[in-house]
């Protein structure tokens, strides 16, 4: 009983509230868009509310669990996430050009959510294992092929936008490691050569107008650019206050596709404004400063790596997805952490906040906060 109480004031409540109130303001974002319609559609609401209550039971399930036991488990997870992005290439389904969901009925699930998580076990096991103060030539190029498998079949799908994260991720836990000189430099030419490469044969049609527009809105507002131009409109519409909830006009008469998902930071910035944008993002400066916090509280090289790692993917999905709307990069299907109509990735995002809950109670303090 004493140690039970011990580990629920270890828990790091600010944390879990953040994630809590970024979930919330999704919700209400999407119910907002539901109710704006003129056939009141509550489906992907519902779908989300459940994936938020999935994903809350999932925190306080393992949190509790000592995170060494997942240490034990990296071998296995690693390999359990190339059969997932294995699978889904074969027998998933194809939404918007990508083959990246298991369908059933109504029901969706994106594989690349989970595997991202999954990755992020497996290289802090793999780094903190072969460093030594600073990571070796071994750990780098045996890291960067662990992360290339699972970006391989990612582009396969294909998912440029996971597919980045994955790297992202990477390269944050490498640098955060300790990079080698000869691996920074060789890392850079080969960024430049996989680029040519990718530029050349490795992008479709589509995918390059999508480039070009990112570089020049106004090239193609109709079609690659269209939607970078509406979801500028509706966040310069915002104002500092907004619209209020179900009231942007962009959302709301459909001028701007994909509201509730890839745009919907475009959909808070016309309904919130800038006041309402800036407090989603000092919720997510919060989140990130706990992350580091809990970091700091441990000297254990792999639970550290893990939550770089979970860091590094919230970040760049918050960035890639901010940016797109706001015209600052190419569009992809990433969603916004905790607030996107993407119920795949509201639980895995409660899994990572999981995971390091897990951390939090097993090696912080017991101190209330």
């Amino acid at each position: 009983m004493k140690r039970g109480l011990e580990q629920f004031a270890r828990f790091d409540w600010i944390l879990l509230l953040s994630s809590l109130t970024l979930t919330v303001i999704g919700l209400l974002a999407i119910y907002g868009l539901s109710v704006s319609r003129e056939s009141l559609d509550f489906f992907q609401f519902k779908k989300q509310l459940i994936a938020a209550i999935i994903g809350l039971t999932l925190v306080f399930g393992f949190a509790f669990f000592d995170y060494r036991h997942i240490k034990a488990f990296a071998l296995p997870i690693y390999a359990a996430g190339l059969a997932v992005l294995g699978s889904v290439l074969i027998f998933g389904t194809t939404i918007r050009g990508t083959r990246g969901w298991f369908v059933l009925g109504s029901l969706s699930f994106q594989p690349v959510e989970i595997a991202k998580i999954l990755l992020a076990i497996f290289l802090a096991f793999y780094v903190s294992k072969h460093t030594h103060r600073r990571i070796g030539l071994v750990a780098f190029f045996g890291s960067a092929l662990a992360t290339g498998l699972y970006v391989g079949l990612v582009l396969l799908q294909p998912d440029f936008g996971s597919a980045a994260v994955m790297i992202a991720m990477w390269l944050t836990v490498v640098f955060f490691a300790g990079i080698p000189r000869r691996a920074a430099i060789a890392l850079v030419l080969s960024f430049v050569a996989i680029s040519g490469l990718v530029w050349q044969v490795g992008l479709k049609p589509y995918q390059r107008e999508r480039l070009v527009s990112f570089f020049d809105p106004t090239y193609d507002t109709r079609g690659a650019g269209y939607n970078v131009t509406q979801a500028r409109i509706a966040i310069g519409s915002g104002g500092l206050f907004g619209k209020g909830i179900g009231e942007g006009s962009q959302s709301r008469l459909r001028f701007l596709p994909e509201a509730t998902t890839d745009f919907v930071f475009s959909v808070l910035g016309e309904e919130l404004g800038f006041v309402g944008v800036t407090f989603v993002l000092l919720l997510f400066g919060t989140l990130f400063f706990r992350l580091v916090h809990i970091a700091s509280a441990v000297d254990d090289p792999f639970p550290q790596l893990l939550l770089i790692s979970i860091l590094a993917s919230f970040l760049f999905h918050l960035i890639i997805n901010a940016g797109m709307n706001l015209g600052i990069m190419p569009v992809t299907g990433i969603p916004l952490p905790f607030v996107s109509a993407a119920p795949s990735s509201l639980v895995v995002a409660f899994i990572s906040v999981a995971l390091a809950e897990m951390i939090a109670v097993e090696r912080q303090p017991a101190t209330f906060r």
